[in-house]
């Protein structure tokens, strides 16, 4: 009869355990939308998180511009129509204090899509003196027919169709 009690008291214990929490579902469970973002050069949204986060801000002009050091570059393709292009970025900027930055350009009249990929910071703020990596992606949107050539701060890192 002991072992029955104890048995029954584990079995509610691993259920209990089992059961969802009473306040709700967790925030991790809900779904995640972005805005309704337009994109240059293109006549649909890409599937893909926007690039506000790295998009130069008028706030930027009270902080001081660094440099952010890119240590490799990736354009990718996606599978879409019309093609959508995204440029994947690694690289470190000089301190955590410092905020990625990245501007990308319409393609000039020889279709070179130029990148200014840097770093801002609030000259007053004390940081720790050490390199904070990143690695994003960066949607470029997608073009018109033709050849094209990326620039990554003024260097060539690859060319491509549309």
């Amino acid at each position: 009869m002991k072992h029955l009690v104890y048995l029954s008291i584990t079995l509610a214990l691993i259920l209990a355990a089992c059961a969802p929490a009473a306040d709700g579902p967790d925030a991790s469970d809900s779904p995640v939308s972005y805005p309704n973002v337009s994109y240059p050069n293109s006549g649909e949204n890409p599937p893909v998180p926007p690039a506000d986060d790295y998009a130069p801000r008028p706030e930027d002009a009270s902080l001081t511009r660094g440099p952010a050091y890119v240590d490799s570059t990736d354009l990718l393709t996606l599978e879409s129509y019309p093609l959508q292009f995204m440029l994947q970025l690694k690289g470190s900027l000089p301190t955590p204090c410092h905020a990625l930055r990245v501007a990308v350009s319409a393609p000039d009249a020889q279709n070179k899509v130029m990148v200014d990929v840097y770093s801002v910071s609030d000259p007053n703020m004390m940081c720790a003196q050490m390199l904070k990596s990143f690695e994003v992606n960066i949607p470029l949107g997608s073009f018109p027919a033709g050849k094209y050539t990326l620039w990554v701060n003024g260097s060539q890192v690859a060319e491509f169709d549309a």
